[in-house]
């Protein structure tokens, strides 16, 4: 059977669909929306460079307003922290408290995708994951958007072979931890 891209897209929409249905009710516990488990799982896995207001708003494809309300929500309930930036007072970053740790480890991801994922074999997994991460660069590709890639495979990223990593771009150094991280700068190696 060949696909074509209704077909893709329909499945897709659907899983979306069924995803964002589960995320509301798990999120109603915490009594959070499924944008502000959406702005809290983002800032859960992306870096230092972007956990701001702006990475968010890029990340998430909201306006500025929506995810400025979507912030100061989540501040008022405790679930993140402001801080200002120490080399740049203009800069304010956004930290997960262990109240939004919480919340979003019960959250994300929802438990019927966790079920629905064991249920299939490792090698299905993994082609799954290499498939989408192929539509996905397609997607950003055409659609001329970044693509929040994980430091590692930053062309920016140096490392010295003794574990020890460098960001060309922003030109400091990078923990182990770091580079397991998305970031809104990221540009493919390949």
């Amino acid at each position: 059977m060949v696909m074509d891209a209704r077909t893709l897209h329909t499945y897709l929409e659907r899983i979306y669909n069924l995803l964002h249905r589960e995320l509301r009710h798990s999120g109603s516990e915490s009594g959070l929306q499924p944008t502000q488990l959406e702005a809290l799982h983002y800032l859960s896995i992306c870096n230092r460079y972007s956990n701001t207001p702006k990475g968010v708003t890029e990340y998430l494809g909201q306006t500025k307003g929506t995810v400025s309300q979507t912030l100061k929500v989540l501040e008022r309930k405790e679930f993140l922290v402001k801080e200002v930036d120490k080399e740049d007072r203009r800069v304010i970053h956004l930290k997960i408290t262990a109240k939004g740790k919480g919340a979003l480890e019960k959250s994300v991801p929802a438990a019927n995708f966790i079920r629905a994922c064991q249920s299939l074999d490792a090698k299905t997994r993994q082609q799954l994951a290499g498939n989408l991460k192929t539509l996905l660069g397609s997607i950003l590709q055409a659609g001329g958007s970044k693509s929040f890639g994980v430091c590692r495979t930053c062309r920016y990223n140096r490392d010295d072979g003794d574990g020890n990593f460098f960001c060309e771009l922003v030109r400091a150094p990078l923990t182990r931890a770091d580079v397991q991280l998305i970031c809104r700068e990221h540009v493919d190696a390949a």
